[in-house]
């Protein structure tokens, strides 16, 4: 048995950077000539194309829901949800999304395009590397389609893809959504000051379990 650990699925890569992000310092979006996108405060080399990151967001729908999935994706989606983030320009997230899509996993796709969000994924993913995911508590940082398919099997997803011909991704979204106030109808009074602010919605928790399954992975 082995135990795949998140390093082992880390390409090697001269262009990773595990530069703190200083909220005055510039941030660079460096693309490698694998097509993995990393994001850091280090100014690259003249051999290193790079492009600075805007700090605006966009809007996107919201995501797709697992009621009508056949029983075992749903299954799967629901112990172990996988949240995919990916980045503008990014050869290795193509190449990473189009075999979610083959496989037929349904997944949560999370763009990173401004600091704020920079800084937020890398308190997932100390590194900055894009694409990431997290498939329950797993964290997947680099795409080799070799680990991604041992974690998608020991979580107990189909090894083909068993979606209905209609079935569609969800839109990416923002990884931080803008946030719009609500407007209150006429006549009505604003709330007092002090009120605590909804929070958003939880984060799944998978069932810890140990999967009998040939690599050895424990969500």
């Amino acid at each position: 048995m082995k135990t795949m650990a998140l390093g082992s699925m880390l390409v090697g890569t001269a262009l990773a950077c595990a530069a703190g992000l200083a909220n005055a310092q510039a941030v660079y979006r460096i693309v490698g000539p694998d097509g993995r996108v990393t994001f850091s405060d280090r100014a690259p080399t003249a051999d290193t194309p790079s492009q600075s990151v805007s700090t605006g967001a966009v809007t996107e729908p919201a995501g797709t829901r697992l009621n009508d999935l056949p029983l075992e994706v749903k299954q799967a989606a629901t112990k172990y949800p996988l949240t995919f983030y990916t980045s503008k320009d990014c050869g290795a997230c193509d190449t990473a999304r189009r075999y979610l899509l083959s496989r037929g996993v349904p997944f949560a796709e999370k763009t990173v395009t401004s600091n704020q969000e920079i800084q937020a994924l890398r308190k997932l993913n100390a590194d900055g590397t894009i694409p990431f995911a997290t498939l329950g508590s797993q964290h997947l940082s680099g795409f080799n389609e070799n680990d991604w398919s041992a974690y998608l099997d020991a979580a107990g997803y189909p090894a083909q893809s068993k979606l209905p011909s209609s079935y569609r991704p969800a839109p990416a979204q923002p990884m931080i959504p803008k946030v719009i106030a609500p407007t209150a109808p006429a006549g009505t009074q604003p709330a007092e000051a002090g009120g605590a602010a909804p929070s958003g919605s939880p984060n799944v928790e998978p069932q810890r379990v140990t999967p009998n399954n040939p690599t050895g992975i424990v969500f």
